[in-house]
C-alpha cells in the first residue's frame, strides 16, 4: 500500500510539474510587459482630455473637451495632486508649452494662457489667431503642434452638409486646412485635402498628421504633411484659388477626374452614395498620377484592424521601450488602443510598417505625451459622442514598461526582391526558415464619395525563400507579386523565439510599399527553400485514400446528425474567430453597445439571414442615427461566414 500511494503522489507531482512547465512556455501577451496604470483625478470632474503636456519641471498639463485646463503634480506618484490653471474656454483639443505658457487651440482660436501674477492660475487669456466659424457641431480644431521655429500647427475639422449629412464641406475659410499660425498673430494656409485631422505630430522636425476613415478615406493612416500638398479630402479645395494659398489643385481639376457621387432621385433629393461591389473604381494611386500633388499617405492603418479613429502620433523617446525607442506610437480613439509605426525613406519618400502595440485602455485614446523620465507614457481618454471600446467615457491613465523585453517583430525594411524582418530576441531558425512560417497579401482600398472602403484588389504575395542571419535576429524574405502604393499583411505565424519557444506578441505588420529599393537581391540558392506544408501535403494523398474507406462506413444515422448539426446555430466561441477576422469586435460587442450597437441589440431588430449578409455588404447608417461613426462596407465578407455571422446573431434574441 505504502508503494502504491508513493507511486500515486510521484505521479501527482509529476502532473502538477508539466502543468507549471506548460503554463511556463505559454506566449506572453501585451499586459506582461506594459502594464496600463490608472491616475487620480479630482473627484467629481468628468476628465475628458483633450490634450496633453509634459511641463519643464515634470508637471503635466491636462485640458478638456469641457473647456478647463489642469495642472497635475507628480504626475507619475501614486498620489497626484491637481490644481485647476484655467476654464470656460471651448472644446481645447490640444496642448503646448513654450516659453513659460500654455497654448491650446479651442473651436475658433489658438489661445495664449499666462500666469502672471505666479498664483498657479491663468490670469490672461491672449488670442494668438482666431478663424472663422459656421458653427457645425464638427468643427473640432486640433492642436497646436510646436514647429522647430516656435510656430504653430493647427487642424480643422470639416463641417458636414445639410440635406447631404455624409458629406464633408469647408462651409468657411480653412476648414478642411492645416494652419501655420506664428506668434505675432499671422497664419499662412499650409496644405489641404484633411476630413478629420485629429492626430498632429512633429517627428524630428517634420510634420504628420494622422487620418480617420470616412467620405474620400477608404482606411485611416499616417501622412507627412508637407506645404502646399493635397492630402485628398477634397472639401478644403474651396479656398485653394485664394490668394494666400500653396495648394493648386482647384475643385474643377478634381471632379473632372473622380466622380463626386452627387445624385438626385425622382423626388430630388440627394442619394446617399453607397458601396458598389461589381463596379470599376479609382484609387488613390490612379488620381496622383494626374494630380502629382495629392500626397499618399505614408503608413495606412488597415481599417477596424489598426484603429478606427486614428489620433495623436508621439515618437518614442531615447532610453525609453526598450527596443522601440525612436519609433512612433499612434493612438486610437475608437478602438481604445495605440498602434507602433516605423517609417524608413525610399527614393525620398516616407513608407513604412505598423504593428499593434497596446489595447486594453479603459476609454477612446485621444492624447500622448511622455513623462520627463522617458518611462511612462500619459494618456489622456474620451469618447462622447464618438464612441469608443472600454468601460469608461472618459480617463488618464499611464503606460509604463516593466522593463522585460518581448519577442515581437522590431520592424520591417524593404528589400529589393522582398523584406527583412529584425526581432527583438533571437528565433527558433528551424521555425524561422521553414517558409509554412510565413504569409504575405498585398491590398489597397477605393477612392469614392462613400464612407470608408472594403479592401479591394487583394493579391496572394508567394514567399519563395527565407535567409536568417547568423545571430537568429533577423529573416530575410524573398517575396513575389510586392505592387507598389499597397499595404503588405505580413504574417508569420510560425516563427518562434529561440530559448522558451514563444510565438510572437503580434505577429501581424501592415507594409506600406511606395518604391521598391534599389540594391543586391538575394540569390535563391543562399536562401531555405523548405516548406513543411508542402511536405505534408505530399503525404496526403495515402491519408486520404483511409479517410475515404471510413467514412464510407459512416452510418445514416451519423450524416443525419451531421445535417442536423449544421442547422443548429453556432455558438459564439465558434463564431468569434470570424468576428475577429473580418474586424467586427472592433466595433461590436455581445452584450454592450460599444462604437456600434451591440449584437443582441441587432438581434431585436428582426432582420433575416439575407438581410444581415446585405447590411454587411453595404451598411445603412440611417438604421442607427445614434450612433456616430458608420459602419464601412465590408463586401469582401465571403457569403458562408457572413451567413454563419447572421446566425449567431440571430441566435441572441
Amino acid at each position: 500500500m505504502k508503494n502504491i500511494f508513493k507511486k500515486a503522489m510521484l505521479c501527482g507531482m509529476m502532473l502538477a510539474l508539466t502543468s507549471m512547465a506548460t503554463q511556463a512556455q505559454e506566449t506572453p501577451k501585451e499586459e506582461d510587459y506594459f502594464k496600463i496604470l490608472k491616475m487620480k483625478a479630482p473627484e467629481g470632474i468628468l476628465l475628458e482630455v483633450g490634450g496633453l503636456c509634459v511641463l519643464p519641471n515634470g508637471d503635466l498639463g491636462v485640458s478638456t473637451r469641457r473647456g478647463d485646463v489642469w495642472v497635475v503634480h507628480a504626475p507619475d506618484s501614486r498620489n497626484p495632486y491637481w490644481t485647476k490653471f484655467a476654464g470656460g474656454l471651448h472644446e481645447i483639443l490640444g496642448l503646448v508649452y513654450k516659453d513659460g505658457a500654455l497654448y491650446c487651440a479651442q473651436r475658433g482660436e489658438l489661445t495664449k494662457l499666462m500666469d502672471t501674477n505666479m498664483d498657479g492660475k491663468a490670469d490672461v487669456y491672449e488670442t494668438v489667431y482666431a478663424w472663422p466659424l459656421s458653427g457645425h457641431y464638427h468643427e473640432y480644431s486640433f492642436g497646436p503642434k510646436l514647429a522647430p521655429d516656435g510656430s504653430f500647427f493647427v487642424s480643422g475639422n470639416v463641417a458636414f452638409g445639410d440635406e447631404e449629412w455624409w458629406r464633408g464641406e469647408s462651409r468657411v475659410p480653412w476648414r478642411g486646412w492645416m494652419m501655420h499660425i506664428f506668434e505675432d498673430g499671422h497664419m499662412e494656409p499650409y496644405a489641404t485635402g484633411f476630413r478629420s485631422p485629429c492626430g498632429l505630430g512633429m517627428i524630428n522636425g517634420e510634420l504628420f498628421y494622422s487620418e480617420n476613415q470616412g467620405d474620400w478615406v477608404g482606411s485611416g493612416g499616417v501622412w507627412q504633411v508637407k506645404k502646399g500638398a493635397f492630402i485628398g479630402h477634397p472639401a478644403g479645395l474651396r479656398w485653394s484659388q485664394e490668394p494666400n494659398s500653396p495648394v493648386k489643385v482647384t475643385e474643377k481639376q478634381f471632379f473632372s477626374l473622380v466622380d463626386g457621387r452627387r445624385v438626385k432621385n425622382a423626388e430630388g433629393r440627394y442619394i446617399k452614395p453607397e458601396n458598389v461591389v461589381n463596379e470599376k473604381f479609382v484609387t488613390l494611386m490612379d488620381v496622383k498620377k494626374e494630380i502629382p500633388d495629392l500626397q499618399l499617405p505614408a503608413v495606412i492603418l488597415p481599417h477596424g484592424i489598426q484603429g478606427i479613429s486614428n489620433s495623436e502620433i508621439v515618437q518614442i523617446p531615447e532610453g525609453s521601450f526598450g527596443p522601440f525607442a525612436g519609433q512612433l506610437l499612434v493612438g486610437d480613439q475608437g478602438q481604445s488602443k495605440i498602434m507602433r509605426v516605423v517609417m524608413e525613406k525610399v527614393e525620398g519618400e516616407y513608407q513604412g510598417v505598423s504593428f499593434d502595440f497596446r489595447q486594453g485602455f479603459q476609454s477612446g485614446v485621444l492624447r500622448m505625451a511622455w513623462a520627463k523620465d522617458g518611462n511612462t507614457l500619459f494618456v489622456g481618454e474620451t469618447n462622447r459622442g464618438w464612441g469608443s471600446a472600454g468601460e469608461a467615457n472618459e480617463g488618464l491613465q499611464r503606460l509604463v514598461w516593466n522593463e522585460k523585453m518581448p519577442f515581437e517583430m522590431k520592424t520591417i525594411k524593404a528589400m529589393p526582391d522582398g523584406f527583412e524582418i529584425e526581432f527583438t530576441l533571437p528565433v527558433d531558425k528551424k521555425s524561422a526558415e521553414d517558409l509554412a512560417s510565413y504569409h504575405v497579401e498585398n491590398f489597397t482600398y477605393k477612392y469614392h464619395a462613400v464612407y470608408g472602403s472594403p479592401m479591394v484588389n487583394m493579391g496572394q504575395c508567394p514567399v519563395r525563400g527565407v535567409k536568417v542571419s547568423e545571430d537568429g535576429l533577423k529573416a530575410r524574405i524573398i517575396v513575389d507579386s510586392l505592387r507598389l502604393d499597397y499595404v503588405h499583411n505580413i504574417v508569420l505565424d510560425g516563427v518562434r523565439e529561440k530559448e522558451h519557444f514563444y510565438s510572437l506578441i503580434h505577429n501581424n505588420g501592415y507594409y506600406t510599399l511606395h518604391h521598391i529599393p534599389q540594391g543586391a537581391k538575394l540569390p535563391l540558392a543562399q536562401a531555405s527553400t523548405y516548406n513543411s506544408e508542402k511536405v505534408k501535403a505530399a503525404a496526403k494523398p495515402a491519408a486520404a485514400t483511409a479517410a475515404k474507406t471510413t467514412a464510407a462506413k459512416t452510418t445514416a444515422a451519423t450524416s443525419a446528425g451531421a445535417a442536423a448539426a449544421v442547422k443548429k446555430a453556432p455558438t459564439f466561441e465558434e463564431v468569434k474567430p470570424l468576428l475577429a477576422k473580418y474586424t467586427c469586435l472592433a466595433c461590436h460587442n455581445a452584450e454592450k453597445r460599444q462604437v456600434g450597437p451591440a449584437y443582441k441589440e441587432i438581434a431585436k431588430r428582426k432582420y433575416s439571414s439575407d438581410q444581415i449578409l446585405k447590411l454587411i455588404a453595404n451598411p445603412k447608417p440611417q438604421n442607427w442615427p445614434e450612433y456616430a461613426t458608420e459602419m464601412p462596407p465590408m463586401p469582401q465578407v465571403p457569403k458562408a461566414d457572413a451567413l454563419k455571422i447572421a446566425a449567431w446573431i440571430n441566435s441572441l434574441k
